[in-house]
């Protein structure tokens, strides 16, 4: 849909887009170790995209790392460790780097000591985000009411959902607890592997 919305406006050219899993010292319940979500990342986008990529710093690192510093990782290394964008002019330009996030993140922006202010600044401020509407989730009513978020609407891009879709990682993890199957909800290639190395299962 992100991809879709930004050919469709030919405002920017869309490069690519990166999965970065969370590490391990995230400590979430339920997930699985960073390794195998790298690899599942790995396999979605193999047998399914040809412009979505997986980067492994984050899940590498041994302390949780804040989505702004992430952020800040692809810029060093977009920008300034490749400097940027070689041009048909021999030119090179700085690559825009946006946070592509699902409604149901933006929302938690303003629940209380889940972000930290300066962070929200620098993450939508500096960088920008794309959001992608979730069902149940009121962006627009969102946007309007937080005030950081108000603040820089200008750099925030919102996605209406044209095909309407709840699934989400939480209920693909409970559905493999509860023996419910997954078809059709995850590439094969990423249900096989979620099999072989019984990710999720439920054990006594």
């Amino acid at each position: 849909m992100a991809k879709d919305h930004f050919m469709e406006r030919n405002e920017f050219e869309l490069l690519t887009g990166y999965y970065s899993p969370v590490s391990d010292a995230y400590m979430k319940e339920g997930l699985a170790a960073a390794m195998h979500r790298v690899k599942m990342c790995q396999l979605a986008v193999e047998s399914t995209s040809d412009w979505l990529m997986v980067d492994s710093w984050e899940p590498r690192q041994t302390t949780y790392q804040r989505t702004a510093v992430v952020l800040d990782h692809f810029d060093e290394e977009l920008n300034k460790t490749e400097g940027g964008i070689l041009t048909k002019s021999g030119q090179r330009k700085p690559i825009r780097i946006m946070l592509l996030a699902g409604g149901d993140l933006i929302a938690s922006f303003g629940h209380p000591g889940v972000w930290d202010p300066q962070d929200l600044h620098h993450i939508v401020g500096h960088y920008g985000s794309v959001i992608i509407e979730r069902t149940g989730t009121d962006v627009y009513g969102f946007l309007l009411s937080h005030d950081i978020l108000y603040q820089h609407r200008m750099n925030v891009t919102v996605i209406k959902q044209l095909i309407h879709n709840d699934i989400s990682s939480t209920k693909i993890r409970l559905f493999v607890k509860r023996g419910m199957s997954i078809k059709y909800l995850l590439p094969n290639p990423v249900i096989d592997y979620i099999h072989a190395h019984k990710l999720y299962s439920y054990t006594k």
